[in-house]
């Protein structure tokens, strides 16, 4: 019997696969745990259309993101920190520091945890930082660290 998956089924299948399966296993295990559907004409055209949304949707944050991406790779981020004794600072410069920054004084409101910092940034001067927008796009934005 052919089944359509709304679930992961461990050892069966992913969600959304068309799959073959024994009409007892259907019957008795999938279709009381509304793991999955019978894949008749109907229920195609909709995994189809459901697919068809779901690639649309993809399609369309990866164009958000590179526009975004477009848009952050040639600001300059000034990050204002204090500072002790010669360029050293208090603490350290955070990924929610550039993203309040970027915020406050550009408009762009960008998740923290896409912005990544190699190592922490103790002293004054300008520092890079990557910035994963989508698993496709990631930029290198650059950082100047101020005095308060």
């Amino acid at each position: 019997m052919k089944v359509i998956l709304l679930q992961d089924v461990k050892g069966t299948g992913l969600k959304g696969q068309v799959i073959n399966v024994a009409e007892g296993y259907a019957r008795n295990f999938l279709f009381p745990r509304k793991a999955a559907i019978e894949a008749s004409d109907s229920n195609m055209k909709e995994l189809e259309r459901q697919k068809g949304l779901v690639d649309a949707k993809k399609a369309q944050e990866l164009a958000e993101a590179r526009a975004l991406g477009a848009k952050l790779k040639d600001l300059q981020v000034v990050v204002h920190a204090k500072t002790g004794g010669g360029n050293r600072l208090f603490g350290a410069v955070t990924n929610k520091d550039i993203g309040d920054a970027l915020e406050k004084d550009h408009g762009i409101v960008l998740d923290r945890r896409k912005i990544e910092i190699k190592g922490a940034i103790k002293t004054l001067g300008e520092q890079e930082v990557v910035v994963r927008l989508h698993p496709e796009v990631v930029l290198t934005i650059k950082i100047m660290v101020a005095e308060a």
